[in-house]
């Protein structure tokens, strides 16, 4: 599925409805051997779009896992090479952005910590300039949706052709439902904003607990999102990061395989 993020000059436009775009995966990348357990699943169920990995990241505190580094993306080829599914990574830098179109990853995502620091945004935007790649940028961490238009206006006004937004959820303090509130109003300001824009929702990351992740991918259908980017691992008590809101790769065909895949609003 390729999609248009719209122009400038194109934003009052509006696109056709398509089959919902699913990124799925693990959240990190952690041997090339997990990754071609997950991978080889999600191929088989023929869902997944994009296969997601993490090889790069950013954690809130250092001594938690950070990735692999480069030696993801060698992986990440090895996957689209035996599966023939695109791939995408994050990218937090000028480096990553370099390393990863060097490997032919077809889609780059800015993260939440990226997005929410305009400098971060713009040097990657430069990287960027005269790549043919989709870009996905989620929403920044804290609940400033004029800041989440001005990062993808950066990179639209870098050339990129094809963008995504992602709505993952805002931070909040104190013990709440989920990981990160949806606020679901910013994500449908955004749609307003930008009519032409794909919005797809990342409902790993909104949860934060694997048994509400399909309550939220639901919720986001209802609301006319274009799809998902879903965390998926093998062996989720045993992932290195986020082992508590990925769906095992049986959750996630069922997942795809009910309401979501059902819901009239496809």
């Amino acid at each position: 599925m390729e999609v248009q993020a719209a122009s400038k000059k194109s934003r009052k436009k509006t696109v056709e409805k398509r089959r919902p775009l699913i990124i799925a995966g693990p959240c990190s990348a952690e041997s090339e051997d997990q990754l071609l357990q997950i991978a080889g699943k999600l191929a088989a169920g023929k869902r997944t779009d994009f296969f997601r990995a993490g090889i790069w990241k950013p954690r809130t505190r250092p001594g938690n896992f950070e990735g692999v580094g480069n030696t993801g993306l060698r992986w990440l080829q090895r996957v689209k090479e035996e599966t023939g599914m695109r791939t995408a990574t994050e990218v937090a830098t000028t480096t990553h952005v370099y390393e990863a179109l060097k490997y032919g990853i077809d889609c780059l995502w800015i993260g939440a910590r990226t997005t929410a620091n305009p400098f971060a945004t713009q040097e990657i935007a430069n990287a960027l300039r005269g790549a043919d790649v989709m870009v996905c940028l989620k929403n920044p961490v804290n609940p400033d949706p004029a800041l989440w238009l001005g990062a993808i206006e950066r990179i639209s006004d870098a050339g990129i052709q094809k963008i995504i937004a992602i709505h993952r959820g805002f931070s909040s303090y104190g013990k709440t439902r989920y990981r990160n509130m949806p606020q679901w109003a910013i994500p449908l300001w955004l749609k307003k904003q930008v009519p032409g824009l794909p919005i797809i929702c990342d409902p790993s990351h909104i949860a934060g607990k694997r048994e509400l992740v399909p309550h939220i991918a639901r919720r986001s259908v209802f609301l006319g999102f274009d799809g998902l980017m879903i965390e998926v691992h093998h062996e989720p008590s045993k992932a290195l990061s986020d082992a508590g809101q990925q769906l095992t790769p049986e959750a996630f065909e069922r997942l795809m395989a009910g309401k979501f895949r059902n819901s009239s609003y496809l």
